[in-house]
């Protein structure tokens, strides 16, 4: 009885092992990805090889939410203390945790992208969400060191207090 038991929790295990994703923590090396622009154009991290990362994942609904960072990160970019050979900041829309179809995304992602001068992906399965273990219906923000380790993650929205600490991480990242 015993060895069936044994055997029970062992394949239990086994099966259990691949399925469960570990959720993305400072420290820990993030996965890659590889995920489409509007023009169907594909991008993985590498796309940016050598460049700190600041990932802004974010439910279309909730656009807006840390605006105030991305804010900060534009004015540190356009103040040089963020510079585009060192420095790379994207979206990526969570489109599965919306109710909008993929064309009203397409034009808020395309406002954003004007805005801040930079490159919006499109995540239509959740894939990234899952894989890191972000949050639903909300913004994401992961900022990624040359090497791809997480240096920082905010699931939600930046606290006030926290805006220039993390403008300035990621000023600090660059010359490592």
């Amino acid at each position: 009885m015993k060895k069936v038991i044994l055997m029970l929790v062992a394949v239990l295990f086994l099966i259990g092992s691949p399925v469960m994703a570990r959720e993305l923590a400072v420290g820990m090396k993030a996965s890659d990805w590889s995920f489409k622009d509007s023009e169907k154009k594909d991008f993985t991290m590498e796309s940016w090889a050598g460049k700190v990362l600041m990932v802004n994942y974010v439910d279309p609904d909730e656009s807006d939410l840390n605006e105030h960072f991305t804010d900060a990160m534009k004015k540190a970019k356009d103040d040089g203390r963020l510079n585009d050979a060192n420095y790379k900041g994207i979206g990526i829309a969570d489109c599965a945790a919306t109710w909008k179809p993929n064309f009203a995304i397409r034009a808020i992602a395309g406002k954003k992208a004007k805005k801040y001068k930079t490159i919006i992906l499109f995540d239509y399965k959740a894939t990234l969400r899952g894989e890191w273990g972000l949050k639903k219906d909300t913004s994401n923000i992961i900022i990624l060191d040359k090497n791809r380790v997480c240096k920082a993650i905010v699931r939600g929205r930046v606290p006030d207090d926290q805006v220039a600490t993390l403008v300035q991480l990621v000023i600090d990242l660059q010359s490592k």
